[in-house]
C-alpha cells in the first residue's frame, strides 16, 4: 500500500510543477482587542486576476467572519454538490483561556493552531476554481470592514457536529431507498467513510505522541537538573566536569524534544485534523446528491399520483375537473424533467469535486510528510552531534 501511494504521489509531481496558485493567503499573528482576537489576512497576488482591484492588500477579520463566510458558501454551493472547505470549529475551552488572559503554553498553542487552521482554510477556499468566483469571497478578501457575522453559534465544536449529524439523519430518513446506478459513487463513499475512521484513529495516536514527547521533555529537564546538582557535589574533577557537561547536553536535548512536539502538532496532527473536517464536507456533497435524487423520486411519485387521479376522473366521467388534472400533470412532468437534470448536474459536480479532493489530499500529504520527515531527520542529526561532542568528556573520566 505504501509503494502504491508513493507511485501515485510520483505521478502527481509533474502536475504539481504546473500548479501555480493565483493567490497566496497569509493569516498573520493575531491581535487581541478586548476579548476579541483579530487575524490579519494578507492576500498576496502572484498573477493578475481581473475580479480583484489590487494585487496586494491587508484586511482585518474576526474569527466569526471566517465562520460567516463558510456559512454563506455552504448554503449557496453545498446543495449543488461542491465540497466547501470547512473552517476550524469554535473551541469554548480554548477561547475562555485566551479571553481571561491566561498566557500559558496551552493558550499559546491554541492561538497558533487557530491561526494556522484559518490560513489553510482560507487558502483552500481561494484555490477552489468555483468558490474564488463567489462575490462573498471577493468581499471577504477586499472589503475594508465586513458586516458583523450572525448565526455562527451553530458552528461551535458541538454545534458543527450536530449540524452534520442532522444532515446525515435527513438523508438516512429518505422515504425511498436509493438504488445506486453508478458503482463509482458507492465505492467512493465507502472510501470516504473508511478514510474518516482511519484519520480519526491516526489523529488520536499523534496527539498521544505529542503528549509523550512533552513528558519526555519535562523528564529530560529534570534529569539535566539532577546531573548538574550531582556534578557540583562530586569531588572527582573529571567526573564532575563530565556530569556538568552531561547536564548541558540534556538541556539541549530537552529543547529538541520540545521542538519535535511542536513539529508533531503543527506539521502532522493539524494536517490530519484538517482532513477529518474536509472528509465531513466530502460526505456532505454525497448527501446533497442523495437529496437531489430524493427530490427527483418524490416528483416522480407525485406525477404518478396525478396520472392516477386523471384516470379516476376519466372513469367517473368528470370533465369539469379533468382539465385541471391535465394541467397538474404537465406541471409535474416539467418538474420531473428538471429534477432529473438537477440530479445529473449535482452528480457530475460531486464526481469532479471528489477527484479534485483526492488529488489535493495526495499533494498536501506529500508536502507535509516530506517536511515532517526532514524535520525529524534534522533533529536526530543534531542529537547525534550533541552526544558525539560529549563522548570525549565521558572517556576522560579517570
Amino acid at each position: 500500500k505504501v509503494s502504491l501511494f508513493g507511485q501515485y504521489l510520483f505521478q502527481l509531481e509533474e502536475a504539481e510543477e504546473e500548479d501555480k496558485f493565483d493567490i497566496l493567503v497569509s493569516v498573520k499573528d493575531p491581535e487581541k482587542i478586548g476579548a476579541v482576537y483579530y487575524f490579519y489576512s494578507e492576500i498576496l497576488f502572484q498573477t493578475t486576476l481581473p475580479m480583484f482591484r489590487n494585487k496586494t492588500f491587508t484586511v482585518k477579520r474576526r474569527f466569526s467572519d471566517f465562520l460567516g463566510l463558510y456559512e454563506k458558501l455552504s448554503e449557496k454551493h453545498g446543495p449543488n454538490g461542491f465540497i466547501v472547505p470547512p473552517p476550524p470549529e469554535k473551541s469554548l475551552l480554548g477561547m475562555t483561556k485566551v479571553k481571561v488572559g491566561k498566557e500559558d503554553s496551552s493558550s499559546t498553542d491554541f492561538v497558533e493552531r487557530r491561526r494556522g487552521a484559518l490560513e489553510r482554510y482560507l487558502q483552500r477556499v481561494v484555490n477552489h476554481p468555483s468558490l474564488i468566483q463567489d462575490p462573498d469571497v471577493r468581499e471577504f478578501l477586499e472589503r475594508e470592514e465586513l458586516p458583523r457575522a450572525v448565526n455562527t453559534q451553530a458552528l461551535s465544536g458541538a454545534g458543527f457536529l450536530k449540524m452534520i449529524s442532522r444532515a446525515t439523519d435527513a438523508v438516512s430518513k429518505m422515504t425511498i431507498k436509493m438504488n445506486e446506478s453508478d458503482v463509482w459513487f458507492e465505492e467512493k463513499l465507502q472510501e470516504v467513510e473508511s478514510a474518516d475512521q482511519h484519520f480519526r484513529k491516526l489523529h488520536t495516536l499523534v496527539e498521544s505522541l505529542v503528549i509523550h514527547r512533552k513528558e519526555l521533555s519535562l523528564n529530560t529537564a529534570s534529569f539535566a537538573k539532577s546531573a548538574a546538582m550531582l556534578g557540583s557535589a562530586e569531588d572527582n574533577t573529571a567526573l564532575s566536569r563530565a556530569l556538568s557537561q552531561l547536564s548541558e547536553v540534556e538541556d539541549r536535548v530537552e529543547q529538541l524534544h520540545q521542538d519535535q512536539a511542536e513539529n508533531d502538532t503543527f506539521s502532522f496532527a493539524e494536517l490530519i485534523a484538517d482532513f477529518i473536517r474536509l472528509l465531513g464536507a466530502v460526505r456532505g456533497s454525497f448527501d446533497h446528491r442523495m437529496k437531489a435524487w430524493q427530490r427527483w423520486q418524490d416528483a416522480q411519485s407525485m406525477l404518478q399520483k396525478k396520472r392516477e387521479t386523471e384516470a379516476k376522473l376519466l372513469w367517473a366521467n368528470k370533465p369539469d375537473k379533468l382539465q385541471l388534472a391535465k394541467e397538474e400533470i404537465t406541471e409535474w412532468e416539467a418538474k420531473v424533467t428538471q429534477y432529473e437534470r438537477d440530479f445529473e448536474r449535482v452528480s457530475a459536480t460531486v464526481r469532479k469535486e471528489v477527484i479534485r479532493f483526492e488529488k489535493e489530499k495526495a499533494k498536501a500529504f506529500k508536502r507535509q510528510i516530506i517536511k515532517y520527515l526532514e524535520s525529524m531527520l534534522q533533529s536526530q542529526q543534531q542529537l547525534i552531534k550533541y552526544w558525539e561532542a560529549f563522548l570525549p568528556e565521558a572517556k576522560a573520566i579517570a
